[in-house]
């Protein structure tokens, strides 16, 4: 089966099934591989920002809170990697579980790194910003996927 994704919807689509009303198929993006899913991209780019934030400043020397954070980071777009490899609506709804859990141990991290001042303001609210936008768009993915 392939999802087509689009205006916050996914679709399985499989052989001999059409399209039944809504937008149009050529409205819809084909997701064959994970690296085709929005989620994943927005993922990556926030684990390469999260390891640029902790290469710089106090926290660089923080290797236990900047160890966490990193595998926080790295943890969503992994997650989403590993279920859409294992073919399955339920495996992948499972590990898009695991990575929204990552998005918010991600969200406590950059919490404790502003509240001890590893971070200014800005850039803890820049960042939080992103983690929990991700959280969202992992939330919208996972209740997309139940109603197929």
């Amino acid at each position: 089966y392939a999802y087509y994704v689009g205006a916050r919807k996914a679709r399985k689509v499989g052989k001999g099934k059409g399209r039944k009303g809504g937008k149009k198929m050529t409205d819809k993006k084909k997701v064959e591989s994970f690296e085709d899913l929005e989620v994943w991209k927005e993922g990556c780019d926030l684990a390469v920002l999260v390891y640029k934030l902790v290469q710089e400043g106090k926290i660089s020397r923080d290797y236990g809170l900047k160890d966490q954070m990193t595998r926080a980071a790295v943890s969503i777009p992994s997650n989403v990697a590993e279920g859409k490899e294992r073919e399955t609506i339920p495996e992948l709804t499972r590990y898009l579980y695991i990575a929204k859990g990552s998005a918010g141990e991600l969200r406590t991290h950059l919490y404790i790194a502003f509240r001890v001042g590893y971070m200014d303001e800005q850039t803890y609210e820049n960042v939080k910003g992103k983690a929990k936008k991700m959280s969202g768009k992992l939330g919208s993915f996972i209740r997309s996927l139940k109603n197929l």
